[in-house]
C-alpha cells in the first residue's frame, strides 16, 4: 500500500521560512517523479515545484522560483520543499504527488498530472503566512 505524508506546516510571519517534507513507503522512491502543488481557498490547485526522479532536475512556478527549492534523500524516501521569504499569498495547503518517471512528468517543465499518470497524492500540509 502506497503511502504519502506530507508534514513541516505551520504558522510564520511574513519574510520566514519553512521546511516540508514527504515521506513516502509502499513504492520504489526512485522510480518517481515528485511535485509539489499548493491550493488555497476559493481557488485551483496549482503546481509549485517539481524534482525528476534522480534529484537532477527541478522545475518551479514563478510565483516561487528563488524562493522554494525542491530536494530529495532517495536512500530515505523522502523530498522536501525549502521555502524561504515567505509572503502571505504562500497560504495554501500543501501536497506532494508522486508520478512514475516514465510518464516525463519533470523532465521538461512542470505541469499537473493526469489521471493517466496514475498519481499518488499525499493529504497536505497547511501552510498559513501573516503579514
Amino acid at each position: 500500500q502506497v503511502q504519502v505524508v506530507e508534514s513541516g506546516g505551520g504558522l510564520v510571519q511574513a519574510g520566514g521560512s519553512l521546511r516540508l517534507s514527504c515521506t513516502v513507503s509502499g513504492l520504489t522512491f526512485d522510480d518517481y517523479d515528485i511535485g509539489w502543488f499548493r491550493q488555497a481557498p476559493g481557488k485551483e490547485r496549482e503546481e509549485v515545484s517539481c524534482i525528476n526522479w534522480s534529484g537532477f532536475k527541478m522545475y518551479y512556478a514563478e510565483s516561487v522560483e528563488g524562493r522554494f527549492f525542491s530536494s530529495r534523500n532517495n536512500a530515505k524516501n523522502m523530498t522536501y520543499l525549502h521555502m524561504y521569504d515567505l509572503k502571505p499569498e504562500d497560504t495554501a495547503m500543501y501536497y506532494c504527488v508522486l508520478v512514475s518517471h516514465l510518464h516525463d512528468f519533470c523532465i521538461y517543465s512542470l505541469r499537473r498530472p493526469t489521471s493517466s499518470d496514475s498519481p499518488y497524492w499525499g493529504l497536505g500540509t497547511q501552510v498559513t503566512v501573516s503579514s
